[in-house]
């Protein structure tokens, strides 16, 4: 299994969410995938300073930061090919709604980055399963926006704690033609016409180990679709 991960820059306020990340990384290589990272080469829309949560006078590079993440073993996403992927995992942390969308700032009518875009159309018209965590399924709505592909997708659900607007999020889903589910921290969502498995992690009141949890039970259901066109 050659698996590809999607990173957006390094931190959960400007970038990749690093738990979501390492223990996508490592949920993978427990089920025995090869992990192929991958980034855009674009500079981040802005820089947080994590401390304090507000914004840095410097730019920094997607790439560059993601690379932190991969501990330098990482590719640039203009230089990948869907060929080389059996399927796709996309960590959370709101650089996928400010690099990758415009989506913190624009909500779903802003701009997706058209390599991503088109990457997520190719996998799921090709029927390779996409794994999307926390914040990552609003990117794959708006990659599939106007496209035909309606998907089941969650970031959470507005019945336990969240530290974001679950409703408002999941109401911005389903304007973009895609299908919005409430699903805990203990649960996934999995569409399997469309083979895309989606977890709220952080996106709820969780622990480490709540997202540990729920980020192995998506790639456990990942390992299941892709047994199936065995």
């Amino acid at each position: 299994m050659k698996i590809g991960v999607l990173l957006h820059g390094n931190g959960v306020y400007d970038g990749t969410e690093i738990h979501e990340a390492v223990l996508t990384l490592l949920a993978l290589a427990e089920v025995g995938a090869e992990t192929i990272c991958f980034a855009p080469d674009v500079d981040q829309h802005h820089v947080i300073n994590h401390l304090t949560g507000e914004e840095m006078p410097e730019t920094r590079n997607v790439l560059v930061e993601s690379a932190r993440i991969a501990r330098g073993n990482i590719r640039n996403l203009a230089s990948l090919t869907i060929d080389e992927l059996d399927a796709l995992v996309m960590p959370g942390g709101f650089g996928t709604a400010k690099n990758i969308t415009k989506w913190a700032f624009e909500g779903p009518q802003g701009d997706i980055l058209e390599p991503v875009k088109q990457l997520i159309i190719d996998l799921v018209e090709q029927k390779k399963p996409i794994v999307g965590l926390c914040m990552s399924p609003t990117t794959i709505a708006k990659a599939l926006e106007g496209s035909g592909i309606s998907a089941t997708l969650t970031v959470g659900t507005n019945e336990e704690n969240s530290p974001y607007e679950i409703s408002g999020i999941a109401a911005g889903i389903t304007s973009l033609g895609q299908r919005a589910e409430m699903k805990t921290v203990r649960e996934i969502a999995v569409d399997r016409e469309n083979r895309i498995i989606t977890a709220p992690c952080y996106m709820m009141e969780a622990s480490i180990l709540d997202v540990r949890d729920n980020i192995r039970a998506a790639i456990d259901e990942l390992v299941v679709l892709l047994k199936e066109e065995e």
